[in-house]
């Protein structure tokens, strides 16, 4: 199963130091969503990463810095909808409905659904699916390896994801706020 950790969205001290060890605790990738930061922000935090870390960054909103950085891929969402031609990196997309998930599977290496479970670090933030409409989705296969689980996330909960075919988890609160 994919684990992926997103950033917070401010910028904050300790930063780079901090994706080093998500990195090495075994998240698979990182989503550096900064819509708080500047771009100049984000570009000095990437100069502290080694190249091998930042082939490991997905970026949010401030899609040259894929190419700048040989960073992993760019993720779309409202601010960023679509890549500039001839663009090979990795893609993936926010998705906030099943008919979401089913319009932009094809055009996404991976897609964030969310909020699974009520927000950790967005108050207010709460689930959007019941447990049926889940196990509906998965059953239809709407919801299969390519499609990735936010909102709430906490390790706790990765077994009943992967019992729901979930392709991966998405956590920033259960990582930065929680502990």
């Amino acid at each position: 199963m994919l684990r992926i950790a997103i950033t917070l969205p401010e910028a904050i001290d300790g930063e780079a130091a901090i994706i080093r060890r998500l990195l090495a605790e075994g998240f698979d990738i990182v989503h550096l969503r900064k819509p708080d930061a500047d771009i100049e922000y984000c570009r000095a935090l990437l100069r502290k990463l080694r190249a091998a870390d930042r082939r490991r960054i997905v970026v949010h909103d401030y899609y040259p810095l894929y190419e700048e950085f040989a960073l992993r891929g760019v993720h779309l969402n409202r601010h960023v909808t679509h890549l500039p031609e001839g663009y090979r990196g990795s893609r993936s997309r926010s998705c906030h409905s099943f008919a979401e998930v089913v319009q932009h599977k094809s055009d996404c290496d991976y897609l964030f659904l969310s909020p699974i479970f009520d927000s950790i670090s967005k108050r207010g933030y709460c689930s959007a699916f019941s447990h049926e409409e889940l196990q509906r989705a998965a059953n239809e296969g709407i919801i299969d390896s390519r499609v990735v689980a936010l909102g709430g996330v906490t390790p706790d909960k990765i077994p009943y994801l992967e019992s729901l075919h979930f392709g991966g988890v998405a956590m920033s609160g259960a990582i930065y706020i929680s502990g």
